[in-house]
């Protein structure tokens, strides 16, 4: 069966403005707690609710999927007013997660042509608590720059439509940044004269992969623009098989899975690692403990845990993020960008600015474990980082805060320190085996409790 007329109704969005959603429900017999919210296209202008929105419905009810389409108002220059409500839309599946059987943590976006691009904006610009679990992308518009849909970006940017920084700010391909993104699939045709192929939906595909981060495309050699769910579209069922089979593949993290935030530098972002996504230490980690454990990788490069050191962790983003997350367990890793001697010399901070860290996680509703791990040793004085001020500063100070505020701590500088055969020639960051060995001693610390 999989879908029920009586399981279809409307929602009015509380957006102020007139922002509906309508919901088709699985049965409840087939339901997998996926969800998928719709953005249909039309150049920010109009919204082709038909075959690029409700003609969708049984498709994704049959696998058990809850499917939204969301008739998002139009911008009229209001760059704001779509992206509102597609965050409205996320938010009223996910706060419904319990009565219309969904997992909040399985909650994707689908977009078409200029509702592609606004799938993509929800993808890369909301914050981790609205941001989408994953991406469908139809030959969607992409950039704001050449190559864009001039229609589309005269819609969305208004009065800014010439202006190269607010262009530059609203090209997706642009926004994309490792592990925050969520991995999409990609779906389009080669002859469409629409939306430019290579500068949008290929672009988008460049940026992820440049990122690290899961994405597929499909690129049919017919179709044009504009093919939605058309039976008529040559490779209708193809393209039907390609999408079914990405959405099998697709990691569903449990709803009620241990949540692990990883806060660190760029070794924990797996810096040098060619597809961080699947070789950083916390993507390890995460196949280490399995499906009881939703791991978050919150990793920046270059970043400091002093707050006047040259690039603070907390002014960042992904701090934001890895507290949305609302994590269970929380490993920290930070400390080794702080030795270089422009951020060192505020170095009697370090303890102060790191307790400051615990406090906000600890006010956390979810009052996670915390695990403040010791730097991994500094192998070489790349980039005059010093391992002499790891050892006789640095962690003192993270063991002295982990003793006042009963943390666990990961002696990860021991643990690795005969393991610099794994590490780059920059001495700094782990190879692929090293990113590894990093999971394995944290994975066996936290098993231990």
């Amino acid at each position: 069966m999989g879908w029920s007329k009586a399981a279809t109704f409307q929602l009015k969005l509380a957006t102020g403005r007139t922002t509906v959603l309508t919901a088709y429900l699985p049965d409840a017999s087939v339901a997998t707690g996926r969800a998928v919210v719709d953005c249909p296209g039309g150049g920010y202008q109009i919204l082709a609710t038909a075959h690029e929105g409700h003609d969708w419905a049984a498709y994704f009810n049959r696998q058990g999927i809850a499917y939204f389409v969301l008739e998002y108002n139009m911008p009229k220059g209001d760059r704001h007013v779509p992206l509102n409500d597609v965050r409205q839309a996320l938010r009223t599946v996910r706060d419904s997660a319990a009565s219309w059987r969904v997992n909040p943590a399985d909650v994707g976006v689908m977009g078409f042509s200029a509702g592609g691009h606004l799938a993509a904006m929800a993808s890369c610009l909301l914050s981790y608590a609205d941001r989408p679990d994953f991406s469908i992308l139809f030959y969607p518009v992409i950039t704001m720059k050449r190559g864009t849909h001039v229609s589309s970006r005269a819609q969305l940017l208004g009065q800014y439509k010439d202006d190269a920084a607010m262009q530059e700010q609203y090209s997706m391909e642009t926004r994309v940044r490792v592990h925050t993104t969520p991995p999409a699939i990609i779906l389009l045709a080669n002859d469409d004269d629409a939306v430019n192929p290579v500068s949008n939906g290929v672009a988008y595909y460049s940026a992820m992969r440049r990122q690290g981060n899961d994405c597929t495309l499909h690129v049919y050699p017919s179709g044009g623009h504009g093919f939605g769910f058309w039976s008529s579209f040559a490779h209708h069922d193809q393209m039907l098989n390609d999408l079914t089979a990405w959405l099998r593949q697709l990691n569903s993290p449990r709803a009620d899975a241990v949540r692990v935030a990883c806060i660190g530098n760029s070794i924990t972002e797996g810096m040098a690692l060619s597809m961080p996504s699947h070789t950083s230490y916390p993507s390890v980690l995460q196949r280490l403990l399995g499906s009881q454990y939703h791991v978050g990788n919150f990793g920046i490069s270059a970043r400091t845990l002093l707050r006047k050191g040259n690039l603070p962790y907390t002014q960042e983003s992904v701090w934001r993020d890895a507290r949305e997350f609302l994590p269970n367990v929380v490993v920290l890793k930070l400390g080794t960008n702080d030795t270089k001697p422009e951020n060192w010399q505020h170095g009697k901070d370090f303890a102060t600015d790191l307790q400051a860290m615990v406090d906000t996680l600890k006010a956390l509703p979810t009052h996670p474990a915390i695990y403040l791990c010791t730097p991994i040793p500094a192998f070489k004085p790349t980039w005059n980082m010093s391992d002499s001020i790891l050892v006789n500063a640095i962690i003192p100070a993270i063991r002295k805060v982990a003793k006042k505020n009963k943390c666990k701590v990961i002696d990860l500088h021991t643990g690795f320190a005969a393991y610099g055969r794994l590490m780059n020639q920059d001495g700094i960051h782990p190879n692929e085996e090293g990113a590894a060995k990093l999971a394995e001693l944290v994975a066996a610390e936290l098993k231990k409790h």
